[in-house]
């Protein structure tokens, strides 16, 4: 079992990473803030205006460390990363799924079917925590849907059908998903999915969250040997990581909203936190995102037990162990992709 490792996050603007032997410096002006030693990272992730030598990018490429560049917001710039490791005839296998249609819808459905049962699982719950609310059967006829979905989704299906489930099963959860925010109503009013930019508070949440997410994915996939770019639910498009993509879709609810939803309700994020620009799109401050980074590391080392495999591991594994039961798959070990499932 792969080790759980930890994710450097960079906030502070004007931030400079150095090389020190095997160490990371983190200067803030002519000031060293931190020492990290490479040996204990498996990524950085560097918001804004933040900078490294060219040293430490060698360093980090020698020990598999991957560095993202994101704007303040939580948008991708670009990654830096060595050499390509894993094993070749596994992407080359990659590649062949993905230029068949029959094949890539395979594993696109079982991604589908782990997506919409892990929002019937965050609606599911919801009801149960707050049998009495008066949203209640709004979310018991969403539910519903979505179980006559997931049957649909039972017999062999084209990309495109597939494609339009999950579509379908998207909305309706994003239609009643205001009504899982409980606190700070009149600031946290969620009427519909919206990005680039976001324009409220919810979706800057969301947005922010989800790049964090694409990130662990896309280190993980890599890190098994598999190109994080082509996928099957998501399509080729330059600069785009379709696998990255197709993989974090069944995580989305669990790793990303359900930890919105409660630092929204637990009133850990706050309007202040929050400011709209005159063209209507909504940023969170410096405050704001060092508190969702330090509730979502807090969130990944926690422990469950995975549905496929039996065993205790933190969420931050999670993301590792289903990259590589799709490399399995994928090599013919296993006879289907096992979408996560949280119970």
């Amino acid at each position: 079992m792969k080790h759980l490792l930890n994710t450097l996050y960079i906030t502070t603007q004007g931030t400079y990473l150095a090389r020190e032997g095997e160490t990371i410096l983190i200067r803030v002006g002519e000031e060293t803030r931190f020492r990290i030693p490479i040996h204990t990272l498996g990524g950085v992730v560097c918001f804004g205006q933040v900078s490294c030598s060219p040293f430490l990018m060698g360093l980090c490429a020698e020990h598999n460390v991957p560095i993202s560049f994101l704007t303040e917001q939580g948008r991708f710039l670009a990654r830096v990363q060595g050499a390509f490791a894993g094993n070749v005839l596994l992407r080359r296998e990659q590649y062949r799924w993905a230029d068949s249609e029959e094949k890539s819808a395979r594993i696109a459905q079982s991604i589908v079917i782990g997506k919409i049962a892990n929002y019937r699982i965050v609606l599911l719950r919801a009801l149960r925590d707050n049998p009495d609310r008066s949203e209640s059967p709004c979310l018991e006829l969403a539910v519903g849907r979505m179980a006559r979905i997931m049957k649909d989704l039972r017999e062999p299906l084209s990309l495109n059908i597939i494609r339009g489930k999950e579509g379908e099963a998207t909305r309706i959860y994003f239609g009643v998903f205001d009504h899982l925010v409980l606190a700070q109503k009149e600031s946290f009013t969620f009427v519909e999915r919206n990005r680039r930019p976001p324009l409220d508070n919810i979706n800057a949440l969301l947005s922010f969250l989800y790049a964090l997410l694409v990130h662990d994915v896309t280190a993980a996939l890599e890190g098994v040997g598999l190109d994080s770019a082509v996928g099957y639910l998501h399509r080729d498009r330059p600069g785009r990581p379709g696998l990255a993509l197709d993989l974090m879709e069944e995580l989305r609810p669990l790793l990303a909203d359900r930890l919105a939803l409660s630092l929204i309700n637990r009133q850990q994020v706050k309007v202040s936190g929050f400011r709209t620009t005159e063209t209507g799109a909504v940023f969170m401050n410096d405050v704001t995102r060092k508190e969702i980074l330090v509730a979502y590391q807090k969130r990944k080392q926690e422990e469950i037990q995975h549905p496929f495999l039996g065993e205790q591991i933190t969420w931050g594994l999670i993301p590792h162990v289903q990259a590589l039961l799709l490399s399995r798959h994928l090599r013919g070990e296993l006879d289907a992709y096992p979408p996560f499932f949280w119970k």
